[in-house]
């Protein structure tokens, strides 16, 4: 048990953040127009909305949470010294892991039933879904049975992240925590391990010019339900304008 720990605890975190620097440096100077999110909207949009709207909010929640929880434990544990204010705290973030878990179901299920979307679908895409649903099912799993984690992460797991980056690693609190949360943690170095080579690397290019852009209007000048629909034959005519 020694062994597995000290592997999962203190070698995969710096391989995962080794290969996470080293890929995405590589992947943006060799493949720069490729770093994106390989965004299939104009191939399906309802179903994309209805998966990706409640997945997007909850896990910038979930990420920004986690954190404030490592960067000021010492904030969170006297922000959860009031019942009420822990009890906003831990109701707010179950909510956003449950939109983030139907968020995903939504968007796994279009990914595999729509035609199109299967057509542009990689193995990857699958994979990084999978692993995804996997790490906020232990997210939620931990929340559930193991109450209080917003106190908790920050007086045990806080201390043992900052080990890591200080280069002194300490697992003594990790090696004493559920097997749930062991795999959730584990599930989150892999997630980092796995960023240069999935979609999910397009959060480091995020267009931040885009929030205070004007809105740019998009008009259709052909049906859309016909254009976006796999059923369709394909033909050399152009489509009739609306």
């Amino acid at each position: 048990m020694n062994i597995l720990n000290n592997f999962f605890f203190i070698a995969l975190p710096y391989i995962a953040f080794v290969v996470f620097l080293i890929g995405t440096i590589t992947r943006y100077r060799t493949q720069k127009f490729k770093v994106s999110s390989l965004s299939s909207q104009f191939l399906e949009g309802k179903k994309l909305f209805w998966g990706s709207v409640p997945f997007h909010f909850g896990i910038i929640i979930l990420f920004f949470g986690h954190l404030i929880a490592f960067l000021i434990p010492k904030s969170i544990i006297l922000w959860n010294s009031e019942p009420l204010r822990l009890l906003f705290l831990e109701i707010s973030s179950f909510i956003a892991a449950i939109c983030v878990f139907i968020g995903l179901i939504l968007l796994y299920t279009r990914r595999l039933t729509d035609d199109r979307i299967k057509m542009v679908t990689t193995k990857m895409d699958i994979f990084i879904e999978l692993l995804l649903l996997f790490q906020i099912f232990t997210g939620i799993y931990t929340a559930l049975f193991f109450r209080w984690g917003s106190s908790w992460f920050a007086s045990t797991v806080s201390p043992y992240l900052k080990s890591i980056f200080t280069f002194s690693p300490d697992i003594s609190a990790m090696s004493a925590m559920p097997l749930m949360f062991k795999l959730h943690v584990i599930g989150a170095f892999v997630i980092i391990l796995m960023t240069p080579f999935t979609r999910l690397v397009h959060f480091l290019v995020y267009p931040l010019n885009y929030l205070w852009k004007p809105y740019q209007q998009v008009i259709w000048n052909w049906n859309k339900r016909k254009v976006r629909s796999p059923k369709t034959p394909w033909s050399i005519h152009r489509p009739k304008n609306n």
